[in-house]
């Protein structure tokens, strides 16, 4: 099968010849383990996209090291929010809001949407046509929690929400029609699938209550998702945290691959419920406890019974492989070698 084959079939719970790879090759990782990481990239190969070209990133400047030598900087987005950030590559946290005070929203405006013609999507659209004859292809993207929480103070928007104010429902939808254009360019561009984003959950629950939840996000996510059904694309999600009561919820929006926060699972619970809800499943291995802190041999059983668990083998189910700060090598390469041998390099 070629790389965009596989996929197809894993979405489809059809059997894929080799277990397919999502591989995100993150700043991050790139910058503390430098080319060994590119190459053991290379070497396992995946199949979302040609990742030939990948080099590592340039170092950040002196200047965003503060005086004990400890990575340290700010900036200011197009949205106009402030970010403070202690690793290099990795989200940072907000510290200036441009609308703390709803006074705000009515001289607030959004960053430019981008065009969905024009020549660089008439590029774009020639290398994803390359690309899709090898490769499946990803576009994107929208949220919109994340984003609030990002424009005003978290406890401020989850007040909002629990008041329903009239302010953060004409937030939401500008924050709506700024990413359908997104989303419309993508679908320009003619790529297979269109991702989306946003953490609904903590390690135990969710954030907000499931009513909640349907009455606020799923509309607006719907906005969207109309838009990448209508094109006959496919929608991938990615959210953090315990969202069960909401698994089915996504699945009735049109959702065709989560990628959800393992650890915040019961895993055979999940791969039987992504399974009877035939919405494949990202296999995101814990980036925390065991890539930081375990061994490579924990690493190796673990992936495999993850594999085995999600039947990963008949379909509906890929590994999603990202190096983030503080892994060790013995355990990237561990990850990386029960990848390969899955994929038979």
């Amino acid at each position: 099968m070629l790389p965009r084959e596989r996929v197809l079939a894993a979405l489809r719970y059809q059997a894929p010849d080799v277990v397919p790879v999502r591989i995100a090759p993150v700043a991050a990782g790139l910058h503390e383990h430098g080319r060994k990481l590119v190459d053991l990239i290379q070497a396992c190969g995946h199949d979302f996209g040609d990742l030939s070209g990948l080099q590592v990133p340039e170092p950040p400047p002196p200047e965003h090291y503060d005086a004990d030598g400890r990575y340290h900087a700010f900036a200011t987005d197009e949205w106009r929010i402030r970010w403070e950030y202690r690793i290099f590559g990795i989200w940072g946290h907000p510290v200036e809001w441009p609308l703390e005070h709803w006074s705000s929203l009515d001289a607030y405006q959004l960053p430019p949407a981008p065009p969905e013609a024009g020549p660089d999507v008439d590029l774009a659209r020639q290398r994803v046509a390359k690309e899709r004859e090898t490769y499946y292809t990803l576009g994107g993207f929208g949220q919109l929690f994340e984003l609030l929480r990002a424009l005003r103070p978290f406890e401020k928007v989850l007040m909002d929400l629990v008041d329903d104010t009239p302010e953060v429902h004409r937030l939401a939808d500008l924050i709506t029609d700024h990413y359908l254009a997104h989303v419309r360019r993508s679908l320009a561009t003619g790529v297979d699938g269109v991702t989306f984003a946003d953490d609904h959950g903590t390690q135990q629950a969710m954030i907000t209550s499931p009513g909640l939840f349907r009455s606020f996000f799923a509309p607006r996510y719907r906005h969207w998702f109309e838009a990448v059904k209508a094109a006959d694309r496919a929608i991938f999600f990615h959210v953090c945290g315990q969202i069960s009561p909401i698994l089915e919820d996504f699945s009735r929006l049109g959702v065709d691959a989560i990628w959800p926060q393992l650890t915040a699972f019961e895993l055979p619970e999940l791969a039987r419920a992504c399974r009877d809800l035939g919405m494949a499943v990202e296999l995101h291995p814990d980036r925390g406890e065991l890539m930081q802190r375990g061994t490579p041999q924990e690493i190796r059983d673990y992936v495999l019974r993850l594999v085995d668990l999600f039947q990963t083998h008949q379909g509906g189910s890929w590994l999603y492989l990202e190096v983030d700060p503080g892994f060790p090598w013995p355990n990237v390469e561990a990850l990386f070698n029960v990848a390969m041998e899955l994929r038979g390099v």
